[in-house]
């Protein structure tokens, strides 16, 4: 349980913008994770020493082009599942609320759904955190994929978060997309509705551009 929270956690402050602290979040995860046994923290740790060597204004640069221009490769979560439509609006006044719920007040400058915020809440609140990365995990697949197919080191991150949940990941974008359509699997439904539309219509991702 610990282990699974410090790579939540060390996940979080590495999806963040990395400005002027980023050298010192890389050296805290890395030694944060220095001695955590399994493949996730292995990721985490091969995502640092990748990026190292590059300087603060060139990677940050990098973070804006891979996440803010690309709709496939968005961090807000709820977008993959209700696009640019009125039910995203409630989507994410149930994240906050899930927030608040639990103890935890969500900074008012970035939206609840936005992934940094999500693995921070699932590293200070496990139960209620994990179930709803959980019942996203369409979204951190497909996200997972978009930045592997666009050979950003970022993709070692999110291939480290979906690695502490349960169940095997989508074989391929197809199979992620069948997973958004129908929700997931029905024993973790119950926190976050996960999505409105029948069975069989369109993604609201499906088709649009990297």
């Amino acid at each position: 349980m610990r282990r699974v929270s410090a790579v939540h956690q060390a996940a979080s402050l590495l999806l963040r913008y990395p400005g002027p602290e980023w050298a010192g979040r890389l050296a805290a995860v890395t030694a944060a994770t220095a001695e955590l046994p399994g493949e996730e923290a292995a990721l985490l740790r091969s995502f640092c020493d990748k990026v190292a060597a590059e300087s603060p204004m060139d990677f940050a640069a990098r973070y804006i082009t891979t996440f803010d221009r690309s709709r496939r490769r968005t961090l807000h979560l709820t977008y993959f599942t209700d696009g640019d439509t009125r039910r995203r609006g409630e989507s994410l006044l149930r994240w906050r609320s899930l927030y608040v719920d639990n103890g935890w007040q969500p900074p008012d400058d970035e939206l609840p759904d936005f992934l940094p915020l999500a693995l921070e809440f699932a590293a200070r609140c496990p139960e209620a955190g994990r179930a709803a990365l959980q019942e996203h995990r369409a979204a951190l697949e497909l996200l997972r994929m978009a930045l592997t197919d666009y050979d950003s080191p970022y993709a070692e991150v999110l291939s480290a978060v979906c690695r502490t949940l349960p169940g095997a990941s989508p074989a391929d974008r197809a199979a992620a997309l069948r997973m958004a359509r129908s929700g997931p699997p029905t024993e973790t439904v119950g926190l976050l509705p996960f999505l409105s539309r029948p069975p069989g219509s369109a993604s609201p991702i499906e088709g649009t551009p990297r």
